[in-house]
């Protein structure tokens, strides 16, 4: 390790003095104009975590839902997960390390990981749309370079596709080729070889309406398209080319107002879905007759998934162990659909999708998705290799849905939500079953909820347990929340501090909008008087 160098390297990336930054749920993530330190110290670390885990180490530059004008990175594991938290926390105390501090830092992080400093380090780069990711990029190249590590970078690309050429790296190739063509041609392959067997004739199922949040998802699909285009029709809105990356438009837009994107007309019954800026999160929505908008989220994109999963399984008479892992966030009414009708064990973890992809990896097949549209489905080696082997030596009608499950297995990034791959496998789905929209959505009918944000002094003043369902601190909050709870029809309201800014989440659910959106109020209410809200108190209304 050339300290001088490094010390050297990094007075051209300075920290500007008093940042202090977190690496949260989704990495590090701020206004832009902050983040040159912070890139070229990950550049640094990228390669530390290669040297010691012998494999390829990705860093992506985004800032997914954000507005355009922050940015934000995050590292990736070899195996296209995200990153261990013990080296979350090596992040952290490096981002925040003033100059004359760094190269100690450093050694002690070698030292602590027993890093191999005179092993190979390889790290495969990606970047989003926004205008100041080509420039970040860089200060992670020079990170990197700087410690003598090798890199690749692929340039522009969706946050799924980075974790999929990591994916792809270290399983030799085993996954897929580790190439942009490389992950079109595999999606595109499955999805063509499925949609072939639906029996659903014109192309009412097959045209879809495509809000790309004017980021990277619109080139991407835009490159692809062709792979596929004899088994879906996609019309792309928001694509980039007029109007700002997630402002007005994108996944996180469409959930949380309740409403569709600007720069789109529905008619009623089209079938439309979002993507959010870096195009890890998908949900779905449609007008009815009556003109009155649908949301479909990451909960019934779950039970699509998850119950055509088990419909095969049945059919092929594999008795294999499946679970849906959801948050806090997934509505009352999904949860019960699944376990009551559907059959299928749910399970509750914190907010984050580390967290719901750890939960899922304890199952044969695990489906994740959160109420915000950032999920997939993980198949265990020993289900695929058991599933590929039913292929081949089935009767007939056994062999035929032993199949699907094969091409829903290459389907599907499992090395990350992917707005892309999950589009692609509910469209074959819808399709294979012959489900119009509003036949998915009738599947069951969500209980009204309600999202609120309470601005406070200190997000740490709030502590949760039981999945973030229960408020520890401040004392008194819970207390609170259960008797205002009590007031409403099956109802229930939590709380939790958000992993990027002094905001406090407030969700409520009841029998009637009217009574969420009054319960959502007086919780908010709640959090301003007993967790130091400041600024204006929350009004009713929405």
């Amino acid at each position: 390790m050339d300290l001088g160098a490094i010390t050297k390297y990094s007075a051209l990336h300075a920290k500007p003095s008093g940042l202090i930054l977190q690496y949260g749920t989704a990495g590090f993530r701020t206004k832009a104009e902050h983040l040159d330190h912070v890139m070229f110290r990950m550049g640094l670390l990228a390669v530390l975590r290669s040297k010691q885990t012998k494999s390829t180490i990705g860093v992506m530059v985004t800032a997914s839902h954000n507005p355009e004008e922050d940015n934000g990175v995050k590292l990736v594991d070899p195996l296209g997960e995200m990153l261990a938290p013990s080296w979350e926390e090596h992040a952290t105390c490096l981002a925040n390390a003033e100059e004359q501090d760094m190269q100690r830092v450093l050694i002690d992080i070698s030292e602590k990981e027993a890093v191999n400093l005179q092993q190979d380090a390889f790290v495969v780069i990606g970047r989003d749309t926004r205008p100041s990711s080509e420039k970040l990029s860089q200060s992670v190249i020079d990170g990197v370079t700087v410690l003598g590590g090798q890199f690749h970078d692929y340039g522009l690309l969706t946050t799924p596709q980075l974790h999929y050429m990591v994916y792809c790296r270290n399983t030799g190739g085993r996954y897929g080729k580790a190439t942009i063509e490389g992950y079109y041609q595999k999606l595109s392959k499955a999805f063509v070889e499925l949609t072939k067997q639906a029996s659903c004739s014109g192309d009412e199922y097959r045209s879809l309406k495509v809000d790309c949040a004017n980021g990277i998802g619109a080139l991407k699909l835009r490159e692809m398209e062709h792979y596929f285009s004899q088994g879906l029709s996609v019309q792309l809105f928001n694509d980039g080319s007029k109007g700002k990356l997630n402002h007005l438009c994108g996944a996180d837009f469409v959930k949380s107002h309740q409403k569709p994107p600007q720069g789109m007309e529905i008619k009623s019954n089209e079938r439309c879905c979002s993507f959010d800026g870096d195009a890890d999160r998908i949900v779905y929505y449609y007008h009815d007759a009556d003109g009155h908008f649908h949301l479909i989220d990451g909960d019934k994109i779950a039970t699509l998934i998850s119950s055509f999963l088990k419909e095969l399984l049945v059919e092929i008479g594999e008795s294999l162990n499946i679970g849906v892992v959801q948050t806090a966030y997934a509505n009352g009414s999904s949860t019960r659909y699944l376990e009551e009708v559907m059959k299928v064990p749910v399970y509750c973890t914190k907010t984050g999708v580390k967290h719901l992809h750890h939960k899922a990896q304890e199952f044969d097949i695990g489906v994740y998705f959160e109420a915000n549209g950032h999920g997939t489905a993980l198949f265990s080696t020993a289900v695929e290799m058991k599933i590929k082997q039913s292929a081949e030596q089935l009767e007939d009608k056994k062999r035929k849905a032993a199949k699907m499950l094969e091409n829903i297995i290459d389907l599907f990034n499992q090395a990350a939500g992917d707005a892309i791959s999950d589009m692609l496998v509910i469209e074959a789905i819808l399709a294979l079953k012959g489900l119009t929209v509003q036949q998915w959505d009738g599947l069951y009918t969500d209980l009204p909820n309600r999202q609120l944000k309470v601005q406070v002094a200190d997000r740490r003043v709030i502590s949760t347990t039981n999945a973030e369902r229960q408020a520890v601190t401040p004392p008194g909050l819970q207390e609170a929340i259960n008797d205002l709870v009590k007031k409403y029809k099956l109802s229930r309201a939590f709380v939790r501090p958000s992993g990027t800014e002094d905001v406090v989440r407030v969700y409520a659910e009841a029998d009637s909008q009217e009574s969420a959106d009054h319960l959502a109020h007086e919780v908010s209410l709640a959090v301003f008087q007993l967790a130091g809200g400041i600024g204006e108190r929350p009004q009713p209304g929405f």
